[in-house]
């Protein structure tokens, strides 16, 4: 029986404009836990269109998505 896994298949993506490799059917909170980031300071957007914190771990990464993490900082 030929099992599947699904890190065995990737996708191409474009993270802060630059070419990225993804495991297929990545959520935006697996990227998020990939990068060097403080997850609590970020902020993400697919497509062009904010993906709302509380959405991270349910909002699927497709092939081909344009996605920017930005660090976000605060002043005084």
């Amino acid at each position: 029986m030929n099992q599947h896994n699904r890190s065995a298949a990737t996708i191409e993506v474009r993270l802060n404009g630059k070419s990225h490799t993804l495991p297929q059917g990545s959520t935006v909170a697996e990227l998020i836990v990939s990068l060097p980031v403080e997850p609590t300071a970020i902020a993400v957007e697919q497509n062009r269109q904010l993906v709302p914190r509380s959405l991270h771990p349910a909002t699927t990464i497709e092939a081909g998505a344009e996605l920017d993490v930005v660090t976000l900082v605060g002043g005084r």
